[in-house]
C-alpha cells in the first residue's frame, strides 16, 4: 500500500467550497440582516455546480463522471454489501456516494433556481420580478425551504456514509479530500494536481466576491433591485409594472403629524376601525369633516393591505388572523416577527427613538414599499 494523488486540487476545492457555502446559507437563511450574503452563497453554488458539470467531463481520471457512472440498482447492492461488512473498497467513488453527489449537485440546481424565482416573485427583486406574483413568490419559496431541508438531510446522509466507509476500510475518508491522497496497491498512476485550474477557480470565486460585496451592493437602490424607481424626489415607486398610489389628501393630512404610513401596511378593516374612532385618535381627536373622511377613508381601503401591493403588505395582511384589525403597524404578528432581532438599545438610538420612526431605518419608508435592501439600523 503507498499513498497515491486521487483527488486532483480542483475537485477539492470546489468540494469543500461547496460545503462551506451549504453551511452558510443555512445559517443566513432566516435573517434580513445577512440576505445579501445568503443570496451571494446561492449563486456562488449554481457556479460551482457548474464548474463541476465541465470538470466532469474535461477533468483528471476519478474527478471525470464516466469514472463513477453508477445507478440505483447498484448503490443499493452496495449498501447491502456495506451492513454484511463485505462491501469492496473504491479508490474512487462508490456507487452510494456516486449517487449521493449525482443528487447532491441536482438539488444544488433545484435549490438555486427556486431561490432565484422567490426572489424575483416574494422579494420582487431582479430581471424575473416581472414574472411571478408575491403569492406565487412565496409558494417557490416554500419549495426552496423543502428543497434544502432535503439536501441537509442528503448531506447528513452523506457524512454519515463517509464516517461508515472511513470504519470499515480503516482510512480516512476525510483527510483523503483534504490532502487528495488514498492508500492504494499495485500501479495505480497518480492524478495531476492541476495547480492552475484550481488557482482560476480560487481566483473566480474571489473575483465574485469582490465584485458582490464592495461592488454590487453599493450600487443605488434601483440596481439592486432591477428596476428603477419611478420619479426621483417623488414617493412613488414603481413596483412590477405599476406604481403604489399616492394621494395628496392623505399625505397633507396624516403626514402634517407623523410619517404618511402607506395604506398597504394595515387591511383594510383596520381603516375604517380607524377612521370611525376618529375622536380617540391615539390621544386626539383629527376632527374631520364628513367629506375628507370619506375621502381618505376609499383611499385608504382602495389601497390596504388586502391588495397585496408590495411583499410587506402581502405578509401583514397573511398574519393577520381572520377578522382582526389592529390599529398598529407594530401589532401586527408579521412586524412583530420581522423585528425580533432588534434590542431594547436599537430602540434607544439617537436617530430612531421610537417604532413609529420607519423612516429611521428604512429608507423607502415614504414610498411605503419597505424593500429589504433599502433597510439599515442607524447604529454608531
Amino acid at each position: 500500500m503507498r499513498p497515491v494523488l486521487v483527488w486532483d486540487l480542483p475537485t477539492r476545492l470546489f468540494h469543500w467550497s461547496l460545503a462551506a457555502s451549504f453551511v452558510g446559507a443555512w445559517l443566513t437563511s432566516e435573517s434580513d440582516t445577512w440576505l445579501s450574503v445568503h443570496v451571494f452563497l446561492g449563486y456562488l453554488m449554481l457556479g460551482l455546480v457548474g464548474f463541476r458539470g465541465v470538470w466532469g467531463l474535461v477533468g483528471t481520471q476519478h474527478a471525470r463522471f464516466s469514472s463513477f457512472a453508477h445507478g440505483p440498482a447498484a448503490a443499493w447492492r452496495y449498501l447491502q454489501q456495506v451492513l454484511a461488512r463485505r462491501a469492496e473498497r473504491h479508490v474512487g467513488h462508490n456507487p452510494a456516494g456516486s449517487v449521493a453527489i449525482y443528487l447532491l449537485l441536482l438539488l444544488t440546481l433545484l435549490v438555486g433556481a427556486t431561490g432565484f424565482f422567490s426572489m424575483a416573485g416574494e422579494e420582487q427583486q431582479g430581471v424575473a420580478a416581472a414574472w411571478l406574483t408575491i403569492a406565487q413568490g412565496r409558494v417557490v419559496k416554500k419549495l426552496h425551504e423543502a428543497a434544502a431541508v432535503v439536501m441537509l438531510l442528503l448531506v447528513l446522509a452523506h457524512l454519515a456514509g463517509v464516517v461508515v466507509e472511513s470504519l470499515l476500510h480503516h482510512e480516512n475518508l476525510v483527510r483523503a479530500m483534504f490532502t487528495g491522497r488514498k492508500q492504494v496497491q499495485g500501479d495505480l498512476t497518480p492524478v495531476s494536481a492541476r495547480w492552475p485550474v484550481a488557482l482560476l477557480l480560487a481566483a473566480a470565486m474571489a473575483g465574485f466576491a469582490a465584485w458582490w460585496f464592495f461592488y454590487a451592493l453599493h450600487q443605488p437602490l434601483e440596481r439592486q433591485l432591477g428596476r428603477p424607481l419611478a420619479g426621483a424626489g417623488t414617493p412613488h415607486v414603481k413596483f412590477t409594472g405599476r406604481q403604489l398610489a399616492d394621494n395628496a389628501q392623505w399625505r397633507d393630512e396624516c403626514g402634517s403629524c407623523h410619517l404618511a404610513f402607506h395604506p398597504s401596511l394595515l387591511p383594510s378593516r383596520s381603516w375604517q376601525r380607524l377612521m370611525a374612532q376618529q375622536a380617540q385618535h391615539f390621544g386626539s381627536d383629527l376632527a374631520l369633516d364628513e367629506a375628507t373622511t370619506q375621502a381618505l377613508l376609499a383611499f385608504l381601503t382602495q389601497e390596504s393591505a388586502d391588495k397585496h401591493a408590495t411583499e410587506a403588505a402581502f405578509k401583514i395582511e397573511q398574519s393577520l388572523p381572520a377578522g382582526a384589525a389592529p390599529l398598529r403597524i407594530t401589532e401586527t404578528p408579521y412586524w412583530v416577527k420581522k423585528h425580533r432581532e432588534l434590542s431594547a438599545a436599537d430602540w434607544l438610538l439617537p436617530a430612531v427613538k421610537s417604532k413609529a420612526n420607519c423612516g429611521a431605518c428604512h429608507s423607502d419608508a415614504e414610498a411605503g414599499t419597505f424593500e429589504d435592501a433599502a433597510m439599515k439600523v442607524p447604529r454608531p
